[in-house]
């Protein structure tokens, strides 16, 4: 819908309106086919877009999914199960969208057509999944479907965040202890060594020159850690910086990302082929939720080997960036015409794989962790009980 906030001036009348249409161009025609003349036309403020970025919680896709495949399974119209939707929705701002796409149904579009407008909930791939069940008449189907993707998604998210978790507190906590012990105990220490006036280990003045700049110039620490980070993150805005950062992960974290890579793009290309969607465009809306740039790229590849005819597996074998038992598998899967199958016995076999990946990368890290912070703390208690020796004349 557009709004006309125009001020028409026809024999001396400023008229100001709203015109239903579908953009903007359609309104400008329609009100000179009218005879008057448009100063000004401009699309009303979306307050369904504008809840989503400042609502309190973001809709919960994967619910609406699952209810509405299991409302379609009863037998239910689609408009009715909406309907349905948005009375029982708990968050305001997915009974907004779900709202907003039944008026556009009963105004005469598709279902696949009404989720496009509102993007920030319903990606390409999920639209398109949704236009491919419209086509073969089975949109049940396709959101069981897709409810099952999106439940194999959350649930590796959950994964790696819930094994992060631990890792992150504990840096966190123990640069905090590190950043206190510098910036306020050892400050006290030093007013007591200056009135001694005898002479410090190294260590220790090491240790008390570093914690006198870090309380008089600490300012300058964060501007320039603000900087630095304003800096990166206007780099990898570009696509040189992101690519160098891709290629940079892919070096230090190779298997965990290839594994990660490999389980969504299988698992969200097995979904949309055994959807009905085409192998072309499931190529397309697969290569949209592979996040390194490097293995996209590459995925790009693969799409013009298709086209040639080639299928897939050559494609991907040639782009050197998946697993050789992905390639394989996948090999068997295009040979056995059960492509769909085995993609996402792929998926599957990477995402229990990069679990256990995960787990020995965390096993790894939170031991560093401990050793470095135990080090740091250990030199600055060692530099410290250095000092009162010396001042006792104690044996150390």
């Amino acid at each position: 819908m557009a709004k006309e906030e125009d001020k028409i001036q026809v024999e001396g009348t400023i008229v100001e309106g709203v015109m239903e249409a579908p953009e903007e161009a359609a309104v400008l025609q329609k009100l000179k086919t009218s005879g008057v003349i448009p100063i000004k036309v401009s699309m009303p403020k979306d307050k369904t877009k504008r809840s989503l970025r400042f609502g309190s919680r973001r809709p919960d896709l994967l619910t609406f999914t699952t209810e509405l495949s299991a409302l379609l399974d009863a037998g239910l119209p689609l408009d009715r199960s909406l309907n349905i939707l948005a009375e029982i929705s708990a968050n305001s701002s997915m009974k907004a969208v779900i709202e907003s796409v039944l008026k556009s149904i009963r105004e005469g579009r598709s279902f696949s057509e009404s989720l496009q407008g509102h993007p920030r909930v319903f990606s390409s791939l999920f639209v398109n999944m949704v236009k491919a069940g419209e086509a073969g008449g089975v949109l049940g189907v396709v959101l069981q479907k897709l409810g099952e993707f999106q439940e194999s998604t959350k649930e590796l998210k959950d994964h790696v965040f819930s094994a992060m978790i631990y890792p992150i507190i504990l840096l966190v906590t123990s640069g905090l202890s590190v950043v206190l012990l510098l910036a306020f105990v050892l400050p006290r220490f030093s007013v007591i060594f200056s009135e001694l006036g005898t002479a410090l280990p190294v260590p220790t003045q090491i240790l008390l020159a570093f914690s006198g700049v870090l309380q008089g110039y600490w300012w300058v620490g964060m501007l320039g850690i603000v900087g630095v980070w304003a800096l990166a993150r206007s780099y990898l805005r570009t696509e040189s910086g992101r690519l160098t950062w891709d290629r940079l992960k892919l070096v230090l974290m190779g298997d965990v990302i290839r594994q990660l890579e490999t389980a969504r793009f299988c698992r969200t290309l097995g979904t949309l082929l055994r959807s009905g969607v085409s192998l072309l465009q499931a190529l397309n809306n697969s290569r949209d939720v592979v996040t390194n740039t490097v293995m996209a790229s590459a995925i790009d590849r693969v799409s013009r080997g298709a086209k040639e005819g080639r299928g897939i597996a050559a494609p991907l074998a040639d782009a050197q960036v998946f697993p050789p038992l992905a390639l394989s598998m996948i090999l068997v899967g295009e040979e056995t015409g059960q492509l769909d199958v085995m993609l996402l016995k792929v998926a599957a076999a990477y995402e229990r794989s990069l679990k256990e990946s995960i787990k020995r990368v965390i096993s790894f890290l939170e031991p560093a962790i401990i050793l470095v912070m135990a080090g740091v703390i250990g030199f600055i208690v060692v530099a410290m009980l250095m000092a009162i020796f010396s001042i006792t004349d104690l044996p150390v």
